[in-house]
């Protein structure tokens, strides 16, 4: 392999990524590279007392950062977007080497990284501004609320998209006043140390964006006892643990969680652009993405046509541990990942389904990987049916009718990501409104949806709580204060007045302010 960041420069950066983290130098583990198997770091571990101290490390800086403006919060994330985009090859290097996955997927989280943050710095300052509203009584009543900060936020993000995920929760929570005590997979915890290192470069306060590492049952339970919020990414189980535990201490939290996401291809689907774009869309990742797409509807007319294009698309991928874009889809990230996709195609196979590509490790290129996989088939007595695999495996099924499409993509207890391909938008507008999920994508997988930052993103059913993206990505790490001041007229009536009097004057008022749309 080449690259960049070979372990001897790893090492070398180790002192300065791993300096803010609030740890035991003693205790450390080691994480080790999919591509080969190699060690990559030995990293510092977290205990409760060190989650605690982070928080309250983190409060003492809030104060200060929260007497800012906006604007001025805004400043070094500005920055912070130039430096992501001109230092991406050590970032896309430390990707690759924590997690095995391709160099063009590893560019996705770079320039998410990058253009989310920029989204924010520009219009956190508009959807922090005071905000004016009618009073109780016109003229007589001045009102208007603001957004105070929560405190402190836990961000807690997986191992999957190390850089896009703890950026995307962690700049807004900050831009709007907060301190973040963040919690990133140890295994691919060297890219979020990377973006705080880089968000200090950029002009970030120190003790604003403390990482703390370890495993769940030690530093779990501190991170949601001692936040204000909880922004959380992962399995569907743990986000309800976390809810349930953020819910007994009555503070918020936020969880994008699992998905099965579907996509339905119309009779009248451009195929060309449909195999492309359902490709990316399966196996981007190595299919270790939250809103890739597992199941894919195609309609009966179109269906085997579509089927033998795809599985020849599939079979021509190239896999390979290089540290540059001639992969197209990269290594697994863990074992239990790598098992779990094989016992899925196993279990598939076993009882009858068709493997139409792939179906089989590729450990000679490196000791996690596994060919992009699509199966005909599928019954519902099948782990790969209705279990979130989170690899890359697909299913592809026939169906008759928009009914029975929308029908099969709204089975499921998820409801994160779809996508319809067809050349009518606004057919694939009316079909996208009937699935049960946060995003639905048009003639795209989950780019589309996932870039538009203004508009919200996250899940329906066991697939997430709340929103991460627009306003609400920015606005659910504050609190609303009203304020009302009164004059003129007080809201109990003139000195002396009686309550029955009282009560004929403000049924006259309430009157007339509906008769002229005062109200």
């Amino acid at each position: 392999m080449s690259g960049f960041t070979t372990r001897a420069a790893v090492e070398a950066a180790l002192p300065r990524l791993t300096g803010r983290v609030a740890a035991d130098p003693a205790r450390t583990t080691t994480t080790t590279a999919p591509f080969t198997g190699d060690p990559v770091a030995e990293l510092p571990q977290s205990t409760a007392a060190d989650v605690v101290d982070a928080f309250q490390r983190a409060r003492a800086a809030q104060r200060r950062w929260a007497a800012l403006t906006p604007r001025e919060r805004a400043e070094p994330f500005v920055r912070f977007h130039d430096l992501v985009l001109a230092r991406q090859r050590e970032i896309l290097d430390i990707i690759q080497w924590e997690t095995g996955k391709a160099r063009r997927h590893a560019f996705e989280e770079v320039y998410d990284a990058a253009g989310g943050t920029l989204h924010y710095a520009r219009r956190a300052p508009r959807l922090l501004r005071r905000e004016r509203t009618p009073g109780a009584v016109p003229g007589a009543t001045r009102t208007y609320f603001h957004r105070r900060p929560k405190g402190v936020v836990a961000v807690i993000s997986p191992w999957n998209y190390p850089l896009a995920l703890p950026v995307s929760d962690a700049v807004p929570a900050l831009l709007a006043g907060n301190a973040v005590v963040a919690k990133p997979d140890t295994q691919t915890a060297l890219s979020a140390l990377w973006a705080i290192d880089v968000a200090v470069e950029a002009g970030l306060p120190e003790d604003l964006w403390i990482p703390v590492l370890g495993e769940p049952a030690e530093v779990g339970d501190p991170l949601i006892d001692n936040a204000d919020y909880v922004a959380f990414t992962g399995s569907s189980p743990v986000g309800a643990a976390i809810a349930q535990r953020a819910a007994a201490r009555l503070i918020g939290c936020s969880a994008e969680l699992g998905g099965k996401n579907p996509a339905i291809v119309c009779e009248d689907a451009d195929l060309d652009w449909t195999v492309e774009g359902v490709q990316r869309a399966c196996f981007s990742n190595s299919g270790q993405l939250c809103i890739s797409m597992e199941r894919v509807y195609v309609h009966e007319s179109r269906y085997a046509e579509f089927t033998d294009r795809f599985a020849e698309a599939v079979r021509g991928m190239e896999l390979n541990a290089d540290f540059d874009y001639s992969a197209d889809m990269g290594s697994l990230t863990l074992r239990r990942q790598f098992d779990r996709v094989d016992a899925h195609v196993r279990d598939a196979r076993d009882k009858g389904a068709e493997v139409v590509a792939g179906g089989r490790p590729r450990t000679e290129i490196g000791p996690l990987f596994y060919e992009p996989t699509v199966l005909a088939g599928v019954a519902p007595d099948m782990a790969a049916c209705g279990e979130e695999t989170f690899g890359p495996l697909v299913a592809v099924y026939p169906f008759g009718d928009e009914d029975e499409a929308v029908a099969a993509a709204n089975a499921t207890d998820y409801g994160l990501n779809a996508s319809v391909w067809t050349r009518d938008t606004a057919r694939g507008r009316r079909l996208a409104e009937r699935v049960d999920a946060g995003t639905v994508n048009i003639n795209e997988g989950y780019g589309a949806a996932w870039a538009s930052y203004g508009a919200p993103m996250g899940g329906m059913k066991r697939s997430g709580l709340g929103r991460r993206h627009g306003a609400e990505g920015l606005l659910r790490y504050t609190e609303s204060q009203t304020i009302a001041s009164q004059r003129f007229i007080s809201l109990g009536g003139t000195p002396g007045m009686r309550a029955e009097t009282l009560s004929t004057v403000m049924t006259a008022g309430a009157r007339l302010m509906k008769r002229f749309r005062i109200r």
